[in-house]
């Protein structure tokens, strides 16, 4: 069966959504709203949009991740501690050698992969429910990790701090990585096999198990991307931190922002609809948040609050617009 005929398929959920071009104007407005409030007018400058820009790197790349699996119907809590164990991993392998960071880039990413491996056997082949299974492993990555390191491990060489410190053009390598990234992603959901089969066991597993997908490795092949792209995350803070240690994925609580912006985003958490223009919209809200809140000199304590209410109201909107009260 065809990825276009999937694509048009009963079975496949409408992908097209408002709210990332909602989630724009919005931190547009809010953005330049407080910079001219608080006087703050180099924020608006070239400088001060790079700088917003930057903020959305480390959870965009992991958000990217989860939008997969969150399209096939699942979800991944352990994308933290593997973010965090890809930062201390890298490090320790490159004892701030340049020529060890080849084998350490490699050693993370084929970790990441056997870890998605993992998650995705233990829901697509055992039956066990994702956030169980996700939650164990990442306890098993978090237990293997602090029982061996307790403090940062190695250093990165300088070479490698690039990625994060670096730019081209005045445009950062980690901002042209995060949307160089997000054109992968977006290829990948849109114009393959792969992307039409993962939004059809997303809209309707039976459905899709019924005209010959094998919904089993498309959950397992979302897993995997997620987990790689958690690994990424890693190298990237990595090279930000200038080594690794236990807490970095965990501080940033990664596993639930890039949940809820991806559903932000306008992606089902049942599945089947969404996409990842949705998603970086979603992470750039929290980005503008980020740096509204830091304009404005306000703790990180309210700005926890009001992340957890838009998530809520956004769960809540989407809710009601599946149940069809919304045309």
């Amino acid at each position: 069966m065809s990825a276009t005929h999937l694509q048009s398929s009963p079975f496949t959920v409408r992908r097209g959504s408002l709210a990332p071009v909602l989630l724009l104007a919005g931190s547009v407005v809010l953005y330049v709203g407080a910079a001219l409030w608080t006087g703050e007018t180099k924020m608006l400058d070239a400088e001060g949009v790079v700088g917003l820009l930057q903020r959305m790197v480390a959870l965009g790349v992991v958000a990217l991740g989860q939008t997969f699996v969150i399209l096939a119907g699942s979800i991944d809590l352990s994308v933290a501690n593997m973010i965090s164990v890809a930062a201390v991993l890298a490090s320790y392998i490159m004892q701030g050698r340049p020529d060890m960071v080849p084998p350490a880039v490699a050693a993370v990413l084929a970790i990441s992969a056997l870890v998605g491996l993992v998650n995705g056997a233990l829901i697509a082949r055992l039956q066990v429910n994702s956030l169980i299974a996700t939650l164990g492993v990442g306890l098993i990555l978090q237990g293997l990790l602090s029982a061996s390191f307790t403090n940062f491990a190695g250093s990165v060489p300088p070479e490698f701090q690039l990625v994060a410190y670096s730019a081209f053009g005045g445009v950062p390598y980690s901002v042209a990585g995060l949307f160089a990234l997000a054109a992968l992603c977006a290829w990948l959901l849109r114009a393959t096999r792969f992307g039409a089969h993962l939004y059809a066991v997303g809209g309707n597993a039976e459905g899709a198990r019924l005209a010959g997908i094998r919904t089993d490795l498309i959950l397992i092949g979302a897993h995997v991307i997620c987990a790689v792209s958690a690994g990424l995350t890693g190298l990237y803070l990595a090279s930000r931190l200038r080594s690794g240690a236990p807490w970095v994925g965990r501080d940033g609580v990664y596993d639930l922002e890039s949940i809820a912006v991806v559903v932000i985003g306008g992606t089902l958490l049942a599945g089947g609809r969404g996409g990842v223009a949705g998603t970086l919209a979603g992470v750039l809200l929290f980005a503008t948040l980020d740096a509204v809140f830091n304009m404005l000199g306000v703790s990180a304590y309210p700005q926890l609050v009001l992340r957890g209410a838009i998530v809520v109201l956004a769960v809540a909107a989407y809710t009601f617009r599946a149940k069809g009260h919304v045309a």
